[in-house]
């Protein structure tokens, strides 16, 4: 118990002075921590606790993914999957594929036909979900015979519900790394209701730029521009973003964006342009590759969203699986375009149904309440400590606010967000830091009252209460992994905090005040225990 090696005692003081250190800009006045930042070598990094949007404001969005853009989608995909069936099985149709609000339409006049192929429009899609016990899950196209020849394929209502719930999920994935390359640090974003997404973006006071990135749907489509004398049925007239007019463009997709492996904004060599860079992977280069060599001499559309932001011509094939992207950009509109494409399109449209910018007020009144919180608790804890224990309650005082620096110099290391709840885990370490020290010193206590030497009730007191402290901050620890995984947002922000303060009371409450104890009794050596 009182052999404490030096090493020991050298490494404590070290991780206590860089714990200061770190949170030492956190606590400075701006003008003096960004004269800091200038005095110090650049390889010595200046960080600052990073506030939650409770606590420093920010943008507040919340997003409701398109039902009926889902549905669409859906319907365009059957009516593709269905021309390719009856392509297959060579039926003959009449008066092509009709398109219904939720499944299409076709004429098949012969029953013969109409009996072989409807077993095989059935099989266009899987049943929903996995079979269970056997049992298959519910069917995702209705296909009938309508009368007159007229076969229906219907999208079912339990597939729409697990398109838009798929379409949620990816969604939120979509955004996540929107919003994570525009820099900004520990966004929360997570699922609302069956078809509601919300956002928030800590310390964003302008939340222009983010509905720009977030509800811009980023579906890119590399097209074929519609040759003179084409069937209109095959092509749309879409909208044109550099000139006026519309052009039209064939519906076939030649190559999509999901095949982008990167994109980066750049500028044009010859006319100094921005413009957008882009690389596929291996399937698209080879398709982009293909197309381009069989159709030199034509235009090439590139849509976004439905609109062709440039329609340049092919001259020659394309076979190194990269490209470039002009459409009188701007620095920031190009830049923002390789964000989108970078991340990927959204599976859906997302419409904003409420936008809040949570202003720094109110951030500051959280602020001030967690701090008066704060202070108040420390403050009882330190007179209870120091009144209870004497001389040993102080040796519980310093390892507490030094549980305390490594708290918050931890979380400025790991880039974690502060929130209110954040706050309250950390008020709530505090007591379950004393409340170690609490058993160590009761253990003393009795191993005194039992008649053992000062040395043997120190060291016993220690040895004794040690399992008994891991068991409680064990079982704690776990509560705060369960919350950190299921959780989200301020629950994780609560739960980091938690988790912090358990890893931390074990150096502080156990070594730490061993080593005070150890060193207080080397240099005083008592006759009697003050406790």
């Amino acid at each position: 118990m009182l052999r404490f090696a030096i090493w020991k005692i050298v490494a404590i003081l070290m991780m206590t002075a860089v714990a200061v250190l770190v949170i030492v800009p956190s606590v400075l006045p701006v003008s003096t921590r960004e004269a800091l930042v200038h005095s110090l070598p650049s390889w010595i990094p200046v960080r600052t606790i990073v506030l939650g949007l409770d606590l420093q404001g920010g943008s507040h969005i919340l997003l409701e993914v398109d039902s009926s853009s889902v549905i669409k989608t859906e319907v365009q995909n059957l009516r593709d999957d269905v021309r390719r069936i009856l392509r297959q099985e060579r039926v003959p149709i009449t008066g092509g594929i009709g398109v219904l609000p939720r499944g299409v339409q076709v004429r098949i006049p012969e029953a013969a036909e109409r009996s072989r192929v409807i077993p095989k429009l059935r099989e266009i899609q899987a049943p929903i979900g996995n079979a269970v016990l056997g049992a298959g899950g519910a069917a995702a196209l209705d296909v009938k015979d309508a009368g007159n020849g007229a076969v229906q394929i219907l999208v079912t209502e339990a597939a729409i519900n697990d398109k838009i719930r798929r379409a949620v999920e990816q969604s939120i994935e979509v955004l996540r790394r929107r919003v994570d390359a525009l820099g900004t640090t520990e966004p929360n974003i997570q699922r609302q209701g069956s078809d509601r997404i919300l956002v928030e973006v800590p310390g964003l006071q302008d939340p222009g730029r983010l509905k720009q990135i977030l509800g811009t749907t980023a579906k890119l489509e590399f097209r074929l521009v519609a040759s003179p004398g084409e069937n209109p049925s095959e092509y749309d007239l879409l909208d044109q973003t550099d000139q006026p007019g519309k052009l039209p463009v064939e519906k076939r997709v030649m190559v999509q964006g999901e095949d982008l492996t990167d994109a980066q904004p750049g500028f044009d060599s010859r006319t100094q342009e921005p413009v957008v860079n882009f690389r596929f992977n291996i399937r698209g280069g080879q398709l982009f590759g293909e197309v381009t060599s069989e159709n030199v001499g034509r235009l090439f559309a590139i849509v976004l969203d439905g609109k062709v932001i440039s329609a340049p011509r092919i001259l020659s094939p394309i076979t190194g699986g990269s490209g470039q992207i002009s459409g009188h950009f701007t620095v920031e509109s190009a830049n923002n375009l390789s964000i989108l494409l970078r991340a990927g399109a959204l599976p859906a449209k997302l419409t904003i149904i409420e936008e809040r910018t949570v202003g720094p007020g109110l951030g500051q009144d959280s602020i001030n309440a967690g701090k008066h919180a704060a202070y108040v608790g420390a403050a009882l804890v330190l007179v209870y400590m120091l009144s209870t224990y004497g001389v040993f309650g102080v040796f519980a005082d310093i390892a507490l606010l030094v549980h305390i620096a490594i708290i918050f110099a931890s979380l400025i290391l790991l880039g974690a967000t502060l929130t209110l709840p954040g706050i309250a885990g950390i008020v709530l370490t505090i007591g379950m830091a004393v409340d170690s020290n609490v058993l160590i010193y009761e253990r003393i206590r009795e191993e005194v009252h039992s008649g053992r030497s000062i040395i043997a009730s120190l060291d016993a007191g220690f040895k004794r209460a040690f399992a008994t402290i891991v068991d409680s901050n064990v079982t704690m620890f776990v509560a705060a992994a369960i919350l950190y995984y299921f959780g989200s947002g301020p629950v994780r922000g609560f739960a980091v905090s938690l988790a912090l303060g358990i890893l931390t009371t074990i150096v502080t409450a156990v070594t730490m005040t061993r080593m005070m104890i150890a060193l207080w009794y080397q240099y005083v050596r008592p006759t009697k225990l003050p406790i």
